[in-house]
């Protein structure tokens, strides 16, 4: 019986990577329809041939379908896609840090803190250069990340205490997010107001490039962790046994969720729940090992965000929804779903 598990492991290891590779490889296709579909609709519509013409640098015949894509809808529709990527992968970390299905960086302060700091860029120092939004948003969601880990220790942190703190701090930014955006002038807080519905209205290839170091950096770096955020699933006590640095690790895994989600904050607003919903609808698929689950996360949450720009863009035409107002639509019933389903069992 030994010798027949040792012969059989290897194949079910392949067939656990087939499954895989297949299962990314077709939400990698629905990432990509999704992004044609994204970039052709619009006032100017444009043909789906024509549309992957342009992109793989082919001539289409008219000279402005490069100026539409590649001006005016392609870098705005990158930035949605790397954003939903960066908040899926920071609510599945924050998920698997805290053992708790419903924690996400928009419930438990990390958005808030976030916002908060992004606000006061907008209305205080409006003339801020680009990449300072990022940095500042960075460091407001750190901030609020290092007064939530400070308070919760007591010998160690408790994942429920991380999340009630969480809540109790983001109420609290909130409430200083609104006093700032209230004696605000006119103008900044209106641009206030539009960045917190959350929003890829107006993103350019600047916003492009200053948030992809934080993605290139920070993406894989989650995917490098993945190991230690299984151990640290398992239990501190089970994770100390297996001979995992507990605290060491949590304090790099909640670092690096906090820099994916500050930074996505800070290029499109607070685009909530999506890194409550991707983990879930992940798990569907590969189950709940890191190793699987994060890489189709930061697919599921690219297309999250397209999706919800393209609704968003089409449900009142020409009138634009933010794609954080259809992510939040689709998000509050299912966190009102998973609170009832965790209470019935």
């Amino acid at each position: 019986m030994r010798d027949e598990l040792v012969v059989r492991s290897p194949m079910v290891s392949f067939r656990t990577n087939s499954k895989l590779l297949v299962t990314l490889l077709c939400f990698a296709i629905l990432c990509f329809a999704a992004i044609v579909l994204n970039v052709g609709h619009g006032e100017y519509p444009i043909a789906t041939l024509d549309i992957i013409k342009t992109l793989f640098g082919f001539d289409t015949g008219n000279p402005d379908h490069a100026f539409v894509i590649y001006t005016l809808r392609l870098p705005r529709t990158l930035v949605a896609f790397l954003v939903g990527s960066a908040l899926a992968i920071s609510g599945t970390i924050f998920q698997g840090l805290t053992r708790n299905s419903l924690a996400d960086p928009s419930i438990i302060g990390i958005n808030a803190g976030a916002s908060l700091a992004a606000v006061a860029i907008i209305v205080l120092f409006p003339s801020a250069p680009v990449y300072a939004l990022p940095i500042t948003a960075f460091g407001g969601a750190l901030f609020i990340a290092a007064l939530i880990y400070g308070l919760a220790w007591n010998q160690g942190s408790s994942p429920i205490r991380l999340i009630l703190l969480g809540i109790g701090l983001a109420a609290i930014a909130s409430a200083f997010t609104s006093l700032m955006i209230t004696f605000g002038s006119i103008y900044d807080v209106s641009q206030a107001l539009v960045w917190l519905a959350g929003s890829v209205y107006g993103r350019t290839w600047n916003q492009f490039w200053a948030f992809l170091p934080w993605c290139i950096v920070g993406i894989p770096l989650a995917l490098g962790l993945t190991r230690q955020l299984n151990v640290l699933n398992l239990g501190d006590d089970v994770a100390k046994g297996l001979g995992s640095r507990v605290e060491w690790h949590r304090g790099l895994l909640v670092m690096v969720a906090v820099a994916l989600a500050g930074s996505a904050v800070a290029t499109a607003g607070n685009i909530a729940f999506v890194g409550l919903i991707a983990p879930h609808i992940g798990r569907r698929f590969v189950g709940g090992n890191h190793q699987s689950l994060l890489p189709l996360v930061a697919l599921l949450g690219g297309w999250l965000v397209v999706t919800a720009d393209w609704i968003g863009r089409t449900l009142v035409a020409p009138i634009e929804l933010p794609c954080g107002v259809i992510t939040a639509a689709i998000g509050a019933p299912f966190f009102l779903y998973l609170l009832i389903h965790r209470r019935s069992r």
